[in-house]
């Protein structure tokens, strides 16, 4: 079978499904593709600050997550060694146009599904995996992408984003380098209080040398958690077992943290819990790169992995989503509502050029703040860590997220 569309997305994860709705938005129709029989839920939750709910707001979404994800506004540093505690506040960083500097926790699939489910019926084609792209020119000398998936259907596109995440395949295909481990190892996790948790909507965070642990509230009877540590292993020994996983936590890695945080892990509901290690594409890769080629680019993952120091994972997913749409959107409503082949590449380079330094930026900041958090010596812990990181660079470094990617452009009612 043979197909032809618009645009084509490679992976109904956040950047996939909020990049259909953003061209849905300024209305232009694509299709997502997606590996899995169904959205993929896993995960525990997504952390986003105020640049992520500002793109959400900007794709209509928002208001369908804020009432069940109360905001935090500070939290508290507990060095686990000597019990001394610091707080550290999310707010008093400039607001971009009125609005509140937020940090809020959302379910991953709650955010998922948000998006989801304002996409029109067929938008996302599941059990559809991509083997091969192929491009050629048209002998009008514009750019298609050809691409073949696991069951032989042929899809020709006029556009195609690779949204498929950390390994993806649209980014191989451009040339990108592979996103390099930091040194360290992260577990995630959801705590469940059916009762109940109790605990105020503040971020909890614990540090020892090599290792940082935290929780947060998302809800009134769920948490998220988290343990960041230095560590090469690849996971085998504990084969995806989120009881060996879960045992590791509690016996070695936190078995000196305060009794706050254990309580916590005791609590951890075994299916969310999650082991990978910490990944992320050099900053000097997504400015020198190939972030796109003819009618083909990438965003979230795809584009720019990075690790979770900023907590900047979702929110600048969803940023490349608007900023992807307001380009594509814009060609689209002065061409007449429709995509031109000879406008994509231009269109394109104009989505990466905004991106590109963003991006990097963004993968910076995010590694300095882990890496600050993560010294292992203990003078220069205390140095770096204590006095630098949170007393002077914390709101400086936050304040890259607080970020408005811009709006999509009014799509004018048609005359009838």
């Amino acid at each position: 079978m043979e197909i032809s569309e618009d645009v084509v997305i490679v992976g109904a994860g956040i950047a996939g499904l909020a990049t259909a709705l953003a061209l849905k938005r300024v209305g232009v129709r694509s299709l997502v593709l997606e590996k899995s029989p169904e959205l993929r839920a896993t995960g525990a939750a997504i952390s986003l600050l105020s640049n992520g709910w500002i793109a959400l707001n900007h794709l209509g979404v928002a208001h369908k997550l804020t009432s069940t994800s109360p905001p935090t506004s500070k939290g508290f540093v507990t060095n686990v060694a000597n019990g001394a505690t610091q707080e550290v506040s999310y707010t008093g960083v400039q607001q971009i146009q009125g609005n509140k500097n937020e940090h809020r926790m959302v379910h991953r699939k709650a955010l998922l599904e948000a998006l989801a489910e304002e996409l029109p019926p067929g938008t996302i084609r599941f059990s559809s995996k991509l083997i091969s792209i192929h491009t050629h020119i048209t002998h009008e000398g514009f750019s298609i992408a050809t691409l073949q998936l696991d069951d032989g259907t042929i899809i020709k596109a006029k556009v195609l984003v690779g949204c498929d995440g950390l390994h993806s395949v649209v980014a191989q295909w451009l040339g990108l380098k592979a996103p390099v481990h930091c040194g360290r190892v992260a577990v995630r996790g959801l705590a469940v209080f059916p009762q109940g948790h109790g605990f105020k909507q503040e971020f909890q965070q614990f540090v020892k040398p090599g290792v940082k642990a935290a929780f947060v509230p998302i809800n009134d009877k769920d948490l998220y958690w988290y343990m960041n540590y230095h560590s090469s292993s690849t996971g085998e020994e504990f084969g995806g077992d989120p009881k060996l996983i879960l045992r590791e936590v509690k016996e070695n890695l936190a078995k000196d943290f305060p009794p706050t945080f254990l309580e916590v892990v005791w609590h951890a509901d075994l299916s969310s819990i999650h082991w990978a290690p910490l990944m992320y594409r050099q900053p000097w890769d997504v400015i020198w790169g190939h972030l796109s080629k003819g009618n083909v680019t990438v965003a979230g993952d795809a584009m720019h992995p990075m690790t979770p120091g900023l907590g900047q994972g979702g929110g600048s997913a969803l940023e490349d989503a608007v900023v992807l749409g307001r380009h594509i959107g814009n060609s689209f409503l002065q061409n007449g509502r429709r995509i031109m082949p000879a406008e994509v590449d231009r269109t394109i380079k104009g989505y990466v050029k905004e991106r590109r330094w963003r991006a990097s930026g963004l993968i910076t900041a995010s590694y300095l703040a882990g890496w600050a958090q993560h010294v292992k010596s203990g003078w220069l812990t205390k140095l770096i860590r204590d006095i630098i990181f949170y007393k002077l660079l914390y709101s400086f470094i936050f304040g890259s997220t607080y970020f408005d990617c811009g709006e999509l452009p009014r799509v004018p009612s048609k005359v009838e």
